[in-house]
C-alpha cells in the first residue's frame, strides 16, 4: 500500500479514536507511522504534531464544546501549558539518542495503558 494512503488511513483511524476517547492523536499516530511508514521515531514526533494541529485542536472540540463538555476555564489553564511544553519537549528530545527516544515513547505508552485497564 502506498506511503501516503497509509498515513491517511492512519490519521482516520487515529482522529476517530481521539474523538471517542479524548486521547492525543499521538499516540496512536506516533506508533502507526514508525510501524507503517517507516519513520524514525523524532520524524514521527514532529509529523504527528503538524497533522494533529488544526484538526484535533479545533474540529474535534466543536462536538464536544456543543454538548456542554469541555471545561472552558480548565482547558485555558492547560492550554497555557501547552504554549510553551511542546518547544520545551522538542527542544529535549531532539538531543536525545533515537533508541532513547523510541524505548522512552513505548514505556509513556505502556503506563499510560496500565493506567487506564488498572486505575481507578
Amino acid at each position: 500500500m502506498a506511503p501516503l494512503v497509509i498515513a491517511s488511513l492512519i490519521g482516520l483511524v487515529a482522529g476517530v479514536l481521539s474523538g471517542m476517547f479524548g486521547i492525543g492523536g499521538g499516540i496512536l499516530v506516533v506508533p502507526a507511522l514508525v510501524l507503517l511508514n517507516k519513520l524514525d521515531q523524532a520524524k514521527a514526533q514532529g509529523t504527528s504534531l503538524a497533522a494533529l494541529l488544526a484538526p484535533v485542536g479545533i474540529l474535534g472540540v466543536i462536538a464536544y464544546a456543543q454538548k456542554q463538555k469541555v471545561d472552558w476555564p480548565i482547558a485555558a489553564c492547560v492550554a497555557v501549558g501547552l504554549v510553551f511544553g511542546p518547544m520545551i519537549g522538542a527542544k529535549f528530545v531532539l538531543n536525545l539518542d533515537p533508541v532513547v527516544i523510541k524505548r522512552t515513547f513505548g514505556a509513556f505508552v505502556i503506563l499510560v495503558g496500565v493506567y487506564f485497564v488498572f486505575g481507578k
